[in-house]
């Protein structure tokens, strides 16, 4: 018997567990494509809302708030998000008392590894979406920040959100001390990443939108997998 198909029991719990990522997953990659056809529809423009709330980031601009979002999403590129996603994967490695010897210090960096391993794909993936796509940026006059390439999805929000979603995954995984605290806390960052980019006026509201719902996609897609990696597996399998 599949251990899957006993009810109550841990396996049951990791299928019905990856069953709801799964719809969620499709949920979020239908939303992204929606959007994205609505990009398309009107040829990479601004859609819907966009033009409003880029006059109201354009009209509320105040200088202490343009300092603290330009340093707030200069961390959602570079080495950061990298530094995060392996702080995660060791977050969600299992403890261990001691490093002793090679083996052990492979089983314990491999989980950091695969964490920035699944951003790397996922940041590739936003790269290739974002040049097929090709959405020119807001006007350049309101910038108050660099940019470069093309806008949707937004590769700062994505690859923050993505990161964010790996590192609340492993908070939920292993429940360290304060972990709620950490998970609200990694959520408001990449949120306001998002945020930012658009009160910089290098980017649609769309953009943004679209790196929030991609990275969930792929947040998710993450849960699917280790969900089916770690399965039992049913008796007699090899």
């Amino acid at each position: 018997m599949n251990p899957a198909d006993v009810p109550g029991s841990p396996a049951a719990g990791v299928s019905f567990g990856r069953d709801r990522a799964v719809w969620w997953c499709v949920c979020a990659a239908a939303a992204f494509a929606g959007l994205t056809a609505a990009v398309l529809a009107v040829d990479g423009g601004p859609i819907a809302s966009d033009a409003a709330l880029r006059r109201g980031a354009r009209e509320n601009r105040p200088a202490p708030v343009v300092t603290v979002l330009r340093a707030v999403t200069t961390t959602g590129t570079g080495i950061t998000p990298y530094a995060v996603a392996l702080s995660a994967g060791l977050i969600a490695a299992p403890a261990l008392d001691a490093v002793r010897d090679r083996h052990t210090a492979i089983r314990f960096a491999l989980p950091a590894l695969v964490f920035a391993a699944w951003l790397a794909l996922g940041q590739a993936l936003r790269f290739a979406l974002m040049t097929a796509i090709a959405r020119p940026r807001p006007p350049a006059e309101d910038w108050l920040t660099h940019a470069s390439r093309w806008s949707f999805p937004s590769g700062h929000t994505t690859t923050s959100a993505m990161t964010a979603g790996l590192l609340v995954l492993a908070l939920l995984v292993r429940r360290p001390p304060a972990y709620r605290l950490w998970t609200a806390l990694t959520v408001v960052w990449a949120v306001a990443v998002g945020v930012g980019r658009v009160w910089l006026g290098v980017h649609w509201a769309s953009d943004v939108v679209a790196g929030w719902l991609l990275a969930t996609a792929w947040t998710l897609m993450a849960v699917v997998v280790a969900a089916r990696v770690t399965a039992p597996r049913p008796d007699g399998a090899a």
